[in-house]
């Protein structure tokens, strides 16, 4: 995975399990904080936004190609279900052979890939791509050790629509500004057929686009720093309006660079995953080895209802057990780059 990759999957899972990555926890009871694009006729009613935009300064020729990417975690409900002498029954828990099994909900990534277009076609006029991902189930037997089917798990996830239009402004002989504008189309129920929780913004989060962000690249051309833009273009960078989304240079360094990220989550130019780091722990906001030490030192009903609220968890459960002590030091801080005192 390229250092871009890598920073844009963080971003993308930022916030979506809290420590202590328990669905009992008070701050994992309201989920999808982050990034969230709301259906057109719910959105405003929940207060919540139905498009995200991207605005961004390129330098680049007529002929120079930009590549979008738009990036989100599509919702899904996983329900437990118990098989017994009337068949099976919905159930909030059930063990198998030892282990736990919650129903929650998890997400799947979803990724909407543009045509790649041209300065010159941009600058034409608007290009519009659909997104149209269709609802589905999948059903996960869960049997015992002696191969009897104890339950399932079944994980059903809501149709998604909506469009991604992408044009270019002049700004002058050089330099255009790249909009990427994200709205949600997807029709919910109707008020009266709809279930009474598709009222609320926790509800309507199956039908949203969520921690929705946009990479762009242009290989023969450069993408401006909107945080420390040159002179000449500073009051362009400004003139940019960016909703419900923050752009910032990724794989490079200085002023410059090919490819953009913009995502919810605030950074400066050139963000990087530390090289030391063990893996994702969505909670950006706290250090990696205080939450690692914390995860192990979790009592067993603890770890047992991490491993079972969802896979990510568990993931992160196993992952933080296997860490060596020298791992564990590796965390404990690193000095990346040294300057002279008086220029502190």
């Amino acid at each position: 995975m390229d250092a871009v990759e890598k920073i844009a999957r963080t971003c993308l899972y930022e916030g979506y399990l809290l420590w202590p990555y328990r669905r009992s926890a008070l701050k994992n009871q309201q989920r999808w904080t982050f990034g969230g694009i709301y259906p057109q006729d719910r959105a405003d009613l929940l207060g919540e936004p139905d498009t995200m935009e991207t605005q961004c300064l390129l330098e680049a020729g007529p002929e120079a190609v930009v590549a979008v990417s738009v990036r989100f975690l599509h919702l899904v409900d996983r329900a437990v279900l118990r098989h017994g002498p009337d068949g099976p029954q919905p159930v909030d828990s059930l063990t198998v052979d030892g282990r736990r099994h919650l129903s929650w909900q998890e997400a799947t990534e979803r990724r909407v890939e543009l045509p790649p277009a041209t300065v010159s076609g941009l600058l034409d006029g608007p290009r519009r791509t659909a997104l149209d991902i269709s609802g589905g189930t999948a059903h996960e037997e869960l049997t015992d050790h002696h191969g009897i089917l104890a339950g399932e798990l079944v994980r059903s996830w809501q149709p998604l629509a909506g469009t991604v239009e992408t044009r270019a402004d002049r700004v002058d002989e050089a330099t255009v500004r790249i909009s990427v504008r994200i709205t949600n189309t997807t029709a919910c129920p109707p008020p009266g057929a709809a279930p009474a929780a598709t009222a609320t913004r926790d509800g309507t989060a199956a039908h949203a686009l969520l921690s929705g962000h946009t990479v762009l690249h242009c290989e023969r051309g450069r993408f401006v720093s909107l945080i420390d833009p040159p002179d000449g273009l500073r009051e362009a960078a400004q003139a940019c309006r960016n909703q419900g989304t923050w752009p910032v240079l990724v794989g490079g360094e200085g002023r410059w660079g090919r490819t953009v990220l913009s995502s919810p989550i605030t950074l400066y130019d050139h963000p990087a995953v530390a090289p030391e780091s063990p893996g994702d722990l969505f909670d950006g906001t706290e250090i990696d080895q205080l939450l690692i030490l914390s995860v192990l030192s979790m009592s067993d009903e603890e770890r047992a209802e991490m491993a079972a609220c969802d896979p990510r968890a568990d993931a992160i459960l196993r992952r933080c057990s296997e860490l060596t002590p020298d791992d564990l030091m590796a965390l404990h801080g690193a000095i990346r780059a040294k300057r002279p005192l008086e220029d502190a």
